[in-house]
């Protein structure tokens, strides 16, 4: 029953793709069997939605489930789609609440039980990588024409096309496209550049853009969110039929967000951090490309070839997870990558209820409720640190106490709880039993992980804006895990540990004396541990040569062999300056390293080089993507005006700095007229984000507020008076 609840009814296996025939009311399933032959099948396809009051349309038969909520069922039987989008219609100008996904591939996945991938492991899927060098980065400027097409694929080809015809390269790309027929076509910011670049350039060459399978042509659908976190990025997709597009700049965004060791979501940074990178890699500035190619093309092509190759094996790290949950959610692989795994959840449920012929529960309204405690005990250099961790804190608590939403009348929350948390650690068992990087190794990493990253979401579904929540039930969870957790804490103090911070189900602490080798600190951890109840573990989650403690969620982690681990806005944010990401790094250097005396040497350097005019466009211009509220605002209409005047549109990403006049521009319109003035005293800022790790009095010492020229006695004293 449960390999129902997860995993759909339908046992149909190596679905690699689900794609509407709207007109004749019908589905087309691509498979791929263990042999590589893609066929086809059909299934019907009968459009659904469900309302709370009973409602009758033509072409259509409606239908009561049991229960109560969303507990009429409408099937467009004979009116099909379009009779689905004319009675939504309606009903949304009634303001009506209904629950009717707007995507046909979930309507129709829903429904049938059947997903994506049963049967199949990561390593299964075809998968190609593409990435272009263009002449420029607008494919509208007069200049504009790709050069070069570096394609690859999972089963090791690769073939760089470039030359000066532009059409014949982007015929070589279609055609080995449809020769290759991969499942999916992965690159990074394939949605924000290459696709749509491409696509440009064929409408402008009259060449059809015929990237599906069958040729069928791209197309570009509407502006969605990508769910990384807690936020979103906005972006517009690109569809090719019987296929999946999956960025990769997406993907390493959200497998980034627990982990803070990146801070550029550039290729290069990526495959740097995750030593994906050759050891012959070769480099080129993005902005010399074009003019390197004329006099080097072998050097470019390298290049290039390069670029897929670690856009391949990026993906190979970064998308397992969500390929693993797309053989359990009902909808599509390109749109579980970068959905909230809340709304995964979501659909769980509501296939089951709909299964079993049972109501929709409507969703509550927010009554609020308290979060997870999280507390700074010490700040500054502190070393060694250990972290200690209450295993799926909230998932146990729930398990333990019985806490599921009032509205779950089948009783599935909890059984599908325990079943992913069963299964997970079953996976984790055989995961073990295999060598590191073998291909049975990573099947049971993979698996396990989408099994984690829904068993950590079901308590947000529980709080969040779902069918199935209940803000109680919300509520009673985090209050037992803030007594869980600050009882962990104050028996490390107990027990002669300094603790550093608590945040919601982990704790960071200095270990007492006598605790220093990794089995010692596993047994006392398992000691401690020991006052917690039954069905609540508290694990050893890392190791850290140092730590430097700032305030709740933002510090730095030292791993054993050196690298960093930034965590917070306030060190991590990629909308900062460049320059004050740098000078940041480089603090935050000395401040571990014990070399705090160079610190005020390290900001006066810093503050004479933007005096002085040293520091370049690349280094203060501000990365800003492209809005609505920007273009219309008030409040950023400077902004907005340096973007209408260089026909940017909403989704675009510029780079804008300020002038000494105080106007916004574009970073390509610079001309030595930086406000240097609001540049040094933005440095300024960059230093107060440190100022937890000091004494009183101590910041202020080391970094002075720079004074305004206005008040300055002599201006031909030099850089800035202190």
């Amino acid at each position: 029953m449960l390999d129902d609840v997860l995993y759909g009814a339908d046992s149909t296996e190596r679905v690699v793709a689900a794609e509407p025939d709207l007109g004749a009311g019908r589905f087309v399933l691509f498979t791929r069997s263990a042999d590589g032959i893609v066929a086809t099948q059909s299934r019907p396809f009968v459009p659904w939605l469900l309302t709370q009051n009973e409602r009758h349309f033509a072409g259509s038969r409606t239908s009561r489930l049991s229960g109560e909520g969303h507990c009429w069922r409408i099937d467009f039987d004979e009116s099909g789609w379009g009779g689905f989008i004319e009675a939504r219609r309606a009903l949304r100008d009634e303001h009506a609440a209904v629950v009717a996904p707007m995507n046909a591939s979930r309507q129709f996945l829903t429904a049938s039980g059947i997903t994506l991938f049963k049967g199949m492991a990561f390593e299964d899927l075809l998968r190609m990588q593409v990435d272009i060098e263009t002449a420029t980065l607008n494919p509208f400027d007069p200049a504009a024409r790709i050069f070069m097409v570096a394609m690859s694929d999972s089963t090791g080809r690769l073939d760089v096309a470039a030359g000066d015809d532009e059409r014949q390269l982007l015929e070589a790309l279609i055609a080995t496209v449809a020769e290759w027929d991969p499942d999916v076509i992965e690159g990074h910011n394939i949605f924000g550049f290459d696709l749509p670049y491409i696509a440009a350039r064929c409408a402008a060459l009259g060449v059809e853009c015929r990237l599906g399978r069958g040729g069928a042509p791209m197309t570009a659908g509407a502006p969605r969110n990508a769910a990384i976190g807690p936020g979103s990025r906005t972006f517009t997709p690109s569809y090719l039929y019987g296929r999946h597009v999956i960025d990769t700049y997406f993907a390493v965004q959200r497998f980034d967000i627990s982990r803070g060791q990146i801070s550029s979501y550039g290729l290069k940074e990526c495959a740097r951090v995750y030593n994906i990178a050759s050891a012959d890699r070769v480099y080129i500035e993005g902005s010399k490309i074009a003019e390197t190619y004329k006099h080097d093309p072998d050097l470019v092509r390298t290049y290039a070839g390069q670029d897929v190759d670690e856009t391949r094996a990026l993906a190979a790290l970064v998308t397992p997870t969500d390929f693993y949950q797309t053989q359990m959610a009902p909808d599509v692989y390109q749109n579980v990558a970068v959905a909230g795994t809340g709304e995964k959840i979501d659909t769980l449920f509501v296939r089951e209820y709909l299964r079993r012929n049972v109501a929709i529960a409507v969703q509550k309204q927010s009554t609020g409720f308290g979060g997870g405690y999280t507390e700074v005990r010490r700040t500054g250099v502190i070393s060694p640190i250990v972290k200690a961790d209450v295993e799926s804190l909230y998932p146990s608590i729930m398990l333990t106490q019985r806490i599921k939403p009032a509205s779950d009348t089948l009783d599935v929350f909890l059984p599908m709880l325990g079943e992913l948390t069963r299964r997970r650690l079953s996976a984790k068992a055989e995961m073990k039993r295999h060598a590191p990087g073998s291909r049975d190794h990573a099947y049971w990493d993979g698996l396990q992980g989408s099994f984690k990253v829904l068993i950590n979401s079901f308590y947000g579904y529980v709080g969040g804006p779902f069918h199935f929540n209940d803000y109680r039930a919300a509520d009673a969870v985090t209050e037992s895990g803030r007594a869980l957790v600050q009882k962990v804490a104050d028996e490390l103090e107990a027990s002669g540990a300094s603790v550093v911070e608590i945040d919601t189900d982990g704790v960071y602490f200095k270990p007492p004396d006598g605790v220093a080798m990794l089995d010692d600190e596993i047994a006392y951890i398992d000691r401690v541990g020991s006052v917690l109840p039954d069905g609540i573990r508290l694990a050893h989650d890392g190791r850290y040569r140092s730590m430097l403690s700032l305030k709740i969620k933002n510090y730095v982690l030292v791993e054993e062999d050196g690298r960093k681990i930034l965590k917070g806005s306030a060190l991590r944010s990629r909308a900062d300056e460049a320059y004050g990401r740098r000078f940041l790094e480089q603090a935050i250097d000395l401040l571990l390293a014990g070399r705090a005396d160079e610190l005020t040497g390290l900001y006066r350097r810093g503050l004479d080089a933007i005096e002085s005019g040293e520091v370049s466009i690349d280094q203060f211009a501000r990365r800003e993507r492209v809005t609505e509220k920007m273009l219309s605002s008030q409040l950023k209409r400077r902004a907005g005006d340096a973007v209408k005047s260089a026909g940017m549109k909403q989704g675009d990403i510029v780079r804008l700095y300020q002038r000494a006049d105080k106007s916004l521009a574009l970073a390509s319109e610079y001309s030595g007229d930086e406000d240097r003035e609001y540049y040094a005293l933005k440095l300024y800022k960059f230093a107060q984000r440190l100022r937890e790790a000091f004494t009183e009095g101590e910041f202020d010492r080391i970094f002075p507020k720079p004074a305004p020229y206005s008040k300055r006695p002599d201006p031909n004293q030099g850089a800035f008076e202190f």
